[in-house]
């Protein structure tokens, strides 16, 4: 595993779009949060570009992609955002000046496919973690100081109530986390940015999915092999999912259980990260510590290498 330079005050981040559209006033809250400490924000050449629903044309967010990780003056790429078409850029990549000289990768959701092709075939680590599109617009909060906690090489520690429906947990387990966005997952199964999880934790959330849509992405992952030798599932938001008529009958952490009942991994709801207020920062591909007592969880990060 390589971990990127840590920043310090005066560096400079950049924050382009490989997803979504996005406007100027919806970045204000987060330029004043990254400025407030001690960095300089840059902006993709195309980040403010519009294609349909994207931040430009597929081409232009290549560019802006491509750009941002070959830019040695930047120390960081944040995502402004998520929604869909990170995928159609990955293959047009070139990370070969990345990975002589890697940098912090910065969001969540969508940003999922950048986190599985780095981690996988890079070994890498990146930040799972909000986006500037909600960043709170009273300034800094318990998500954002998570952020600049790994940014900046300091460990930290997500404490959180381990939820019903928990199997398998034992009280001290040690791992590096991978995964993200569960249909982001799902979308890479069969490709080179596919995880192996074997020996890691693989973390998943989502969001505005039909139940039986979880059940298939399960499925569709345990055949995949994705879940041999993981170390344990942590499961994070699922968050406003959608039914039937007819009721698909199990709501979608009961589906994660029922799929992975016959694996004997350690299954732990209820990891505060995802599209959920608390979004705390996962540092992907970082070997964490994770101890749970008495229903209890901490997950530990121990920042500079």
């Amino acid at each position: 595993m390589s971990q990127p330079k840590h920043l310090k005050t005066g560096d400079t981040i950049t924050i382009i779009s490989t997803a979504r559209k996005i406007s100027i006033e919806e970045l204000t809250p987060a330029i004043k949060v990254f400025e407030s400490w001690g960095l300089a924000v840059k902006f993709g050449k195309n980040l403010f570009q519009t294609h349909h629903q994207f931040a430009g044309t597929a081409e232009q967010r290549i560019a802006d992609l491509q750009e941002a990780l070959d830019d040695s003056e930047s120390k960081a790429i944040v995502c402004a955002r998520g929604g869909y078409g990170t995928v159609q850029l990955i293959d047009a990549i070139n990370f070969s000046t990345f990975e002589k000289s890697p940098k912090w990768v910065v969001g969540y959701s969508d940003v999922t496919v950048l986190h599985n092709h780095i981690n996988q075939n890079l070994g890498i680590e990146t930040l799972h973690a909000n986006m500037p599109i909600s960043f709170p617009k009273e300034g800094e909060n318990e998500t954002t100081a998570t952020i600049k906690a790994t940014l900046f090489g300091e460990p930290y520690s997500i404490d959180f109530e381990v939820e019903e429906g928990s199997a398998n947990l034992q009280e001290e387990m040690n791992a590096p986390i991978v995964g993200g966005n569960l249909s982001i997952i799902y979308s890479l199964t069969g490709t080179k940015s596919q995880l192996n999880c074997e020996g890691k934790f693989l973390f998943i959330e989502d969001l505005d999915e039909y139940l039986y849509h979880i059940d298939r992405m399960m499925m569709n992952l345990k055949r995949a092999g994705i879940f041999k030798g993981c170390k344990a599932v942590l499961v994070g938001g699922m968050s406003d999912m959608n039914d039937n008529a007819i009721p698909f009958g199990s709501s979608a952490n009961e589906t994660i259980l029922n799929t992975l009942g016959d694996q004997n991994i350690p299954i732990v709801f209820g990891v505060p990260s995802g599209h959920i207020k608390r979004n705390l920062a996962l540092v992907m591909n970082q070997e964490a510590r994770l101890s749970i007592k008495q229903g209890s969880a901490k997950l530990t990060f121990h920042g500079r290498s």
